[in-house]
C-alpha cells in the first residue's frame, strides 16, 4: 500500500498519513482546520515497512483503509493540545 505523509502548519509534530493526495479531499473539515495547510513530507510503500518511528505500520495501514487517514501526534499530545 502506497502511503503519503503530510505535516500540518498549525500543529507542530502532527503528521497525517494517507494513501494518496486525492485522499486529502475527503478529510473531515474539522481535522483540516486544526492542522492548517498541509505540506508533503514523504511517500513510501507501507506494506514493505516492518516499523515506523512512532507507529505500528499495521495500525497505520488499517486506519487508512477504514477511515481514509492516520493521524500521528507527538508523544503525550492530542489534536487540541498539540
Amino acid at each position: 500500500m502506497n502511503c503519503e505523509v503530510y505535516k500540518g502548519s498549525r500543529k507542530e509534530g502532527a503528521y497525517l498519513f494517507v494513501a494518496d493526495s486525492k485522499s486529502l479531499e475527503n478529510l473531515p473539515a474539522a481535522l483540516t482546520e486544526q492542522l492548517g495547510d498541509l505540506e508533503f513530507v514523504i511517500s513510501f510503500d507501507l506494506a514493505t515497512r516492518t516499523s515506523l518511528a512512532s507507529a505500528d505500520p499495521a495500525e497505520v495501514m488499517a486506519s487508512i483503509k477504514t477511515g481514509g487517514f492516520y493521524l500521528q501526534m507527538p508523544p503525550g499530545k492530542d489534536l487540541e493540545t498539540c
